[in-house]
């Protein structure tokens, strides 16, 4: 099967070239614990069969520095893309994307609203002073990756969406559903979504993980969410390294819990929509 990693992220060892600067002031645990370079990460996709992946910055090292995912992909620009993450308040947020998209090959942003530096869930993303940057986001044609908790804020995404109707947004972890408390009902809350066209789902171990966990109850969730979004629009996501398994592991994670879709629905979300949310993949 081919297997596109929409999620994973890098750390370099060289901290004097890559300085840190974390979002909400202090480093992920995994990030000192237990980093991966982008040479380490490219051995972890051969072993584990992983034709391409999308690097995702390390918010919570780098920050909005993004400069080690850039030079990483145009070291590897064959198997790898990379997603900065962008602070759409500043007045020369459009700008800057532009020029990261044009001259450095840049294939989507990143809105870090929460997580595990930053535990109250913003809702910035959706100010005012935010739709030049949602603006530039669209005309350039990158998708947005929204690491959002559903809740407080759904209300700010469903008006970003329905503002921004053609942006591709990409919902970090399905938005952290509670599937542990009740797959059907987390199944029903993000099914409630699918009527926005621009709204895309990442699913990751922080959603397959109490998947796995809730064994035959499992369906209850990806039902609703498959038969209202279509695994078109669903992608898979290994979250290496904040995920502490190996990535072979997470592999087989995602290949147990998605088993009893139908075939050609795995390989939409093992990496179909992977190329429609990025096109340079299709290459």
């Amino acid at each position: 099967m081919d297997i596109i990693d929409t999620h994973c992220h890098v750390i370099a060892q060289d901290q004097n070239r890559y300085p840190w600067s974390p979002i909400g002031g202090k480093p992920s645990a995994w990030a000192t614990s237990r980093p991966v370079t982008a040479e380490g990460m490219l051995a972890r996709m051969d072993e584990a069969g992983i034709r391409q992946s999308v690097l995702v910055q390390a918010t919570t090292a780098y920050g909005y520095r993004n400069s080690y995912v850039l030079d990483s992909v145009a070291v590897h620009p064959e198997r790898l893309l990379a997603v900065g993450t962008f602070d759409p308040l500043t007045l020369d947020a459009p700008a800057r994307l532009a020029s990261a998209v044009d001259v450095r090959g840049l294939a989507g942003v990143r809105l870090f609203t929460s997580g595990s530096t930053v535990p109250t869930q913003g809702e910035w993303f959706a100010a005012p002073e935010a739709d030049p940057f949602w603006h530039a986001a669209g005309e350039l044609d990158v998708t947005v990756c929204l690491q959002m908790r559903l809740g407080a804020a759904t209300g700010q995404l469903v008006d970003v969406l329905e503002r921004f109707p053609t942006v591709r947004v990409l919902l970090d972890h399905i938005g952290y559903p509670d599937i542990a408390a009740g797959p059907e009902r987390a199944g029903k809350e993000v099914a409630e979504l699918a009527g926005h066209p621009g709204l895309y789902l990442k699913l990751t171990h922080r959603n397959l993980e109490p998947l796995h966990a809730a064994g035959e109850r499992a369906i209850e969730f990806l039902t609703p969410v498959i038969e209202s979004f279509g695994a078109g629009r669903i992608a898979w996501g290994s979250n290496l390294p904040a995920a502490e398994q190996p990535l072979t592991e997470l592999v087989d994670l995602a290949r147990t819990v998605l088993a009893p879709l139908p075939a050609a629905a795995r390989q939409e979300i093992f990496a179909g929509t992977a190329r429609r949310l990025y096109p340079s993949l299709a290459g």
